[in-house]
């Protein structure tokens, strides 16, 4: 089945333009010859007015010089030489407009006895202008038609060339409207192409598509959001690949050991026994905490983690976390102080936050030296409240303290969790901050260790 083509946006943009030229042009065309027809009329009927005016001061002259009409009756050629004189030799005070009489007249006497003029009756919408003589008395009366239409041939020639000239003007200025629609339209739609050029390169997978910006307007600003989203993605997919990778790395060294210590022992190089399959057991729990790890991060990812958040108590949280942490400290040589207030109310996920703060206390008992510790403090703000966990030695630079939060990132040196940490649990961390609108940053430590400051906001008066 052959698929119907159908106009592209270049084309429809095209059309509407030049349909609303074409439209504005018609209308145009329209009013001004409208205008024209009548003005041009209006033209003639004062033309022939003053005519009739003067006819009549001219005729009432001459009846007084002769006392009666005789002299008109049987001498029509007389009144045509009246009027050649008057175009010829106008009147300073009223100028005529030239080609002279242009509608029908007739001169009557007193008795309304036609005495000049064409067979036939009179017009009943005919001007009437009186022939008066100078002390007041009507002798007769010059009657004319109407000028409602032209009917000379030079007026109509006139108004023909007229006509023509105008749709002249109408064909050249739609030959330009079509020219500056098209180019009008090429320039509107240039940054609408490059978008779809991009998006079409983004589609494919080439995340390093940018677009160039060439306006500050709608589309300017749009090419600029689809910039930061090309930028977003290719982050995203970079991060994905590096994700990928640092999981297979994850999982292939305990895999590794497994599979070492197993072929050992098949060869008899290594005897089964409780330290063998003790040392089998750790990497078994690497692996396992690495996978759960994983899958707590996926569902916090999606936020696939159920929040049930209430009204709580983070001070009371903070001292069953730390409770449970107080031994393996002691263990590890390591302090744990606490510097809370009486009470932080706050309004969260109860189970969802201890998970956080023992992740933030595992993080420090894991790379913190023996003989230091870590010290938290509690302030509560307008906002809701500040949490400050602060170890000792020790701790890191600047580079690795901006990636600390990144999923499987490994610090190097004394913090390369060579203790066997997933390197997941600062991302889950973030991610569950996040889902309470809190912010979580690391600082360097006064105690020559790591700070991470965790802001949480909260929706219940302090």
């Amino acid at each position: 089945m052959i698929q119907k083509l159908r106009p592209g946006i270049s084309a429809k943009l095209f059309l509407a333009i030049f349909t609303t030229c074409l439209l504005l042009l018609a209308i145009m065309h329209w009013g001004v010859r409208l205008s024209f027809e009548r003005g041009f009329i209006d033209y003639i009927r004062l033309g022939n007015e003053q005519r009739v005016a003067m006819l009549s001061d001219a005729l009432a002259d001459q009846y007084q010089d002769h006392g009666s009409w005789d002299f008109l009756r049987r001498n029509e050629r007389l009144v045509w030489q009246m009027m050649r004189s008057f175009d010829q030799n106008p009147d300073g005070n009223k100028p005529l407009p030239p080609h002279g009489w242009r509608t029908q007249f007739w001169v009557l006497d007193d008795r309304f006895r036609v005495m000049v003029g064409p067979r036939g009756p009179l017009p009943p919408d005919g001007i009437r202008h009186d022939i008066a003589l100078d002390d007041g008395r009507v002798v007769g009366w010059i009657v004319s038609a109407p000028p409602e239409r032209l009917t000379r041939s030079t007026d109509i020639h006139f108004d023909q060339q007229q006509r023509r000239t105008s749709w002249l003007i109408v064909g050249l200025s739609t030959l330009l409207a079509a020219a500056v629609t098209w180019l009008l339209s090429r320039g509107l739609l240039a940054p609408v192409k490059r978008l779809v050029e991009g998006t079409r390169r983004l589609a494919a997978g080439d995340y390093a598509s940018r677009v160039a910006v060439s306006s500050r307007d709608e589309l300017g600003r749009l090419a600029q959001d689809f910039n930061r989203l090309a930028g977003t993605l290719e982050k995203n997919e970079r991060m994905r690949r590096a994700f990928m990778a640092d999981i297979s790395h994850e999982l292939r060294t305990p895999l590794a050991i497994l599979r070492g210590e197993l072929e050992a022992m098949q060869d008899g190089v290594r005897q089964l026994s409780p330290e063998a399959i003790g040392s089998l057991q750790a990497e078994v729990g690497l692996l396992s905490k690495l996978v759960d790890d994983l899958h707590q991060l996926s569902l916090s990812d999606e936020g696939a983690l159920a929040y049930r958040k209430a009204p709580i108590d983070a001070v009371a949280l903070l001292e069953l976390v730390a409770g449970s942490f107080r031994s393996r400290f002691a263990d590890r040589g390591l302090s744990l102080t606490l510097d809370l207030p009486p009470r932080a109310p706050l309004f969260g996920d109860a189970d969802r936050l201890m998970q956080l703060f023992s992740n933030l206390l595992e993080n420090s008992l894991r790379y913190t030296d023996a003989g230091g510790g870590l010290t938290i403090r509690l302030r509560p703000d307008p906002q809701g409240i500040t949490l400050l966990f602060d170890d000792t030695a020790p701790g890191v630079d600047d580079a690795q303290r901006q990636h600390i939060f990144e999923r499987f990132y490994r610090a190097e040196g004394s913090r390369s969790r060579a203790s066997g940490g997933s390197g997941l649990g600062l991302a889950i961390c973030q991610n569950i901050v996040e889902a309470h609108s809190g912010s979580i940053k690391a600082e360097h430590s006064e105690r020559g260790g790591l700070l991470i400051v965790l802001h949480l906001p909260t929706d219940i008066p302090l």
